[in-house]
């Protein structure tokens, strides 16, 4: 089987709207082998480049016409192929716990690489390196997202109404979990009072 047939025959299998990288393609053939074939495939309509080194079999909506993946998707996938561990940023993770109604004009993670941006169709992403291994603790995951919107918001905004939006945001399991996590002292400060805050509610409910 030649490199084209091999690399339109793994193609196939890929879910139509999951990103993709050239680089799983190369144990099939050579690096310029494989880029002419997918370069051909692009100029044919059979998969689409949507970023650098990143492409995608189309899909397509009645509705919206050609469907393109998740950004965070594509980002994940871009770092998996460059050996990095993301999460994301914690002005966008306290949105998604409504803990801040601000939507980002450009998607930021944090990244174990370097930092630089990186173009996904006609958006520009910002990957911000940081060597804090606490920072990317359960990355892709909810309590990594709690603990990254926590960072974020810092010592003077967490509160108890903070604590229990993150709480209410996550299951018992993955709140467990955040409370588990490596977290600074000023961090482990705020969930202590937290949990003396619920105990004496709980008290105070009981002898109502």
């Amino acid at each position: 089987m030649s490199v084209t047939e091999s690399v339109k025959h793994s193609i196939a299998s890929v879910l139509r709207g999951e990103p993709f990288t050239s680089s799983r393609f190369l144990k099939l053939g050579s690096r310029s082998a494989v880029d002419k074939t997918l370069s051909r495939l692009v100029e044919e309509g059979a998969i689409q480049r949507i970023a650098r080194g990143v492409f995608v079999r189309p899909k397509q909506s009645w509705f919206v016409g050609n469907v393109m993946p998740d950004i965070s998707r594509v980002v994940e996938v871009i770092a998996k192929d460059n050996g990095e561990t993301i999460q994301v940023h914690g002005a966008e993770a306290a949105r998604r716990f409504k803990l801040s109604t601000q939507m980002p004009t450009t998607p930021v993670y944090y990244t174990s690489g370097p930092t630089r941006d990186i173009c996904i169709g006609n958006l520009k992403v910002k990957l911000v390196h940081t060597s804090s291994g606490r920072k990317l603790q359960h990355a892709g995951q909810k309590p990594g997202l709690a603990l990254s919107a926590l960072w974020y918001l810092g010592e003077n905004n967490i509160n108890t109404e903070v604590m229990r939006n993150i709480e209410e945001g996550l299951s018992e399991e993955e709140f467990e979990t955040l409370r588990s996590s490596r977290m600074p002292a000023w961090m482990s400060e705020a969930f202590r009072q937290y949990e003396a805050g619920r105990t004496t509610e709980s008290i105070t409910e009981f002898y109502k």
